[in-house]
Parts: structure tokens; C-alpha cells; sequence
């Protein structure tokens, strides 16, 4: 593909599924197929949009860049959009009942960034009509591609970051945003920012004396996804010095239990944590209310219970690329004794 051609390569310090080369004129970007081993998921051809089109141009998406309109699928990636100082870039969201970010709410009421729809079946025509220079959305497993979404012409940037089976290696996926939007060193900052402060975190819950036992996450009618072993928050639970009964599990997506196999395994976990969607603060009795076997939990029993209200705390917004934030809460949680003050985002279960 680059016969003759040596190109410089980006080392990327966590990520494994992103691979980026700089070549003269132009960048090639490449995404493993975080499914399929060996395989790629995804060749995109960069070029500065004041630069040649290189000759013969190399195979995979072309992208020019600086992008200056983009549509996004993604909470998280809209949030990020805010931190790299590119907010003028988004032009459209999808899902936008699931996105707590204020610039993009007040842009949409200001009419500056238009509503897509639902992100598996956004709304095409206004798609095509906004003229974006870039679709990012999160790929899935034999999704079978995007439908129409792939016959329009514009570029699809997948967006396999939460694929990676480290929170920092995801969080380092900035790297490659910024170089889109332009942000390449406000990239970079921030990464160096989070990189930091994550393992100032790390070896202070080195220090607690005790590794307390934390189960995540509740029954989604009657599963109970447990994240597997190899999952970023398995990692997260394992550099706040804590323990968690499916560690050693080799999958990175979540595992299918009965309540009845988390229960044997981890119903004697110190800490449960887990997220909840709105009805205002939640108490044991609706807890209980929610599914009576709750109540044999250690954690219940002790009222060490905790959850974040995702309609109302920008956890799935910030977490992603702010692991570090994340790591924090855990320690508090697991730790309280190490003085980290409050969890930024659970609050407790409370009393009836």
C-alpha cells in the first residue's frame, strides 16, 4: 500500500486497536477488529483539507481534516468534543435524550445543532442535508454494517474506543479525535492530564491496608450483566485496590448471570454499586420493591449500596475519557479511610 514509503509512527502508550502512521502528506489511521483477531476493522486515509490528494491515494475512508462539521452518536464523544474546544464542530446529535452535556442541549434549542433521531435509525435525510465532513458512531458486533447510513457518502468514523480492555487505553482514543478536529495538542494535554492523575490515584489506594470486595451493576429484568474480567471496570476495580469475584474471567464485554449465580459468587461483596435511570433518590424499600431478593445482599444488609442517577449525573459523558474520575469514586467507596472526600458521582442508597 505505501511501497517504499516509511512512515512515522505514533506510539500509542495504552491503546492496542488504534494504529496511527504519518506519512508526508497525509496519515494513515487503522482499527483492529476488536472482534475478529487479526483482522481490520477500519483503514482511514487523513489529509489536511489545504493539502494534495496523494497519488495513487492509499485504500481505506478518506477523511480532510480539520473536520469542521460533525455529526455524533455518542454522549461521550460529544462531551470530549467540549473538552478539546472544538463545540463549533457538531452540527447534529442522535439519541439526545440520553445526552447530559449543556452545550450540546443549549445548541439544539438555539436550533445551531439539529436532532438525528434514534442512532439505530436516525433520520437519513437530514443527515444528507447537514453536509457533515464526519459521522462518528459506535461499532458493533455483527451489526452487519449501517444500513443506509453507509451508501450516503459520508465518511463513518467508527468509534471502537470502548472496545479497548483498559480505561486508559480507551481514554488515549482522544489522541486520534484531536488529530480530526484539529485539537491534536489539546489532545494530548488532556491525555497527559488523566494519564497523571490516574495513577496518583492508583498508588494511593496502594496504601489501604484491607482490598475490600465490590460487586457492579443490578438485574436488567431477569440478567444480571456482570463486566467480565478483562472489562475496563474490572481494571478500574483492580487499581482501587479492591477485588471483585469475576477477575479472573478472560472476556472484556459483560458476562449474562441469574440473579441466583451473582448471589452465590459475589452476594457477599462489601460494596455493590450500580447505575439507576431517574425517580428522584432511591431508598432500600424501593430497592427491595424492585426485586425482593436484593435484600440477601451483604451490601444491602449493611447499607453499603450506592448508585448514580445516569438522567441526572454525566457519568456515561464523562467516564469514558476521564477515567480517572472513575478510579477516584472507587476508591472513596472502597477506601473511605484514605480521606478522598465524596464520590463525584454515586450517591447512597438512603433510608426509607
Amino acid at each position: 500500500m505505501h511501497a517504499g514509503m516509511v512512515g512515522d509512527t505514533i506510539p500509542m502508550k495504552y491503546a492496542q486497536l488504534l494504529h496511527i502512521v504519518k506519512y508526508d502528506g497525509y496519515t494513515i489511521v487503522s482499527i483492529d477488529d476488536p472482534w475478529h483477531k487479526g483482522k481490520t476493522l477500519h483503514n482511514y486515509v487523513i489529509v489536511k483539507k489545504d493539502s494534495p490528494l496523494p497519488s495513487p491515494i492509499p485504500d481505506g475512508t478518506l477523511v480532510r481534516i480539520p473536520t469542521e462539521k460533525n455529526i455524533v452518536f455518542n454522549t461521550s464523544h460529544c462531551q470530549l468534543i467540549g473538552w478539546l474546544d472544538a463545540e463549533d464542530q457538531l452540527i447534529g446529535v442522535a439519541d439526545l435524550k440520553y445526552i447530559l452535556v449543556p452545550y450540546v442541549k443549549k445548541g439544539v434549542a438555539e436550533g445551531r445543532i439539529a436532532d438525528c433521531g434514534n442512532g439505530m435509525s436516525p433520520i437519513i435525510e437530514k443527515i444528507v442535508d447537514l453536509k457533515p465532513d464526519l459521522l462518528m458512531l459506535s461499532p458493533f458486533e455483527n451489526s452487519g454494517g449501517y444500513g443506509r447510513l453507509d451508501g450516503i457518502g459520508i465518511p463513518l468514523l467508527e468509534c471502537a474506543d470502548y472496545m479497548e480492555t483498559s480505561a486508559l487505553a480507551r481514554a488515549e482514543w482522544m489522541k486520534f479525535y484531536g488529530l480530526l478536529l484539529g485539537k491534536e495538542h489539546q489532545a494530548d494535554s488532556l491525555f497527559n492530564i488523566v494519564d497523571s492523575c490516574y495513577h496518583a490515584l492508583k498508588s494511593i489506594a496502594k496504601q489501604a491496608k484491607d482490598r475490600p470486595s465490590i460487586i457492579t451493576e443490578k438485574l436488567t429484568g431477569s440478567t444480571w450483566y456482570v463486566p467480565g474480567g478483562k472489562s475496563t471496570v474490572s481494571g478500574i476495580i483492580a487499581d482501587a485496590n479492591g477485588t471483585f469475584a469475576w477477575s479472573n474471567d478472560t472476556h472484556s464485554g459483560s458476562l449474562a448471570m441469574t440473579f441466583e449465580t451473582v448471589l452465590d459468587k459475589a452476594g457477599g461483596a462489601d460494596v455493590w454499586i450500580f447505575n439507576h435511570f431517574g425517580t428522584g433518590r432511591l431508598t432500600y424499600n424501593q430497592l427491595a420493591s424492585e426485586y425482593s431478593g436484593y435484600k440477601e445482599m451483604k451490601a444491602f444488609k449493611s447499607h453499603n449500596t450506592w448508585y448514580v442517577d445516569t438522567q441526572e449525573v454525566p457519568y456515561f459523558e464523562e467516564v469514558p475519557f476521564r477515567p480517572d474520575y472513575l478510579l477516584h469514586d472507587y476508591i472513596t467507596l472502597l477506601h473511605p479511610e484514605l480521606g478522598l472526600g465524596s464520590p463525584k458521582y454515586y450517591s447512597p442508597v438512603t433510608e426509607p
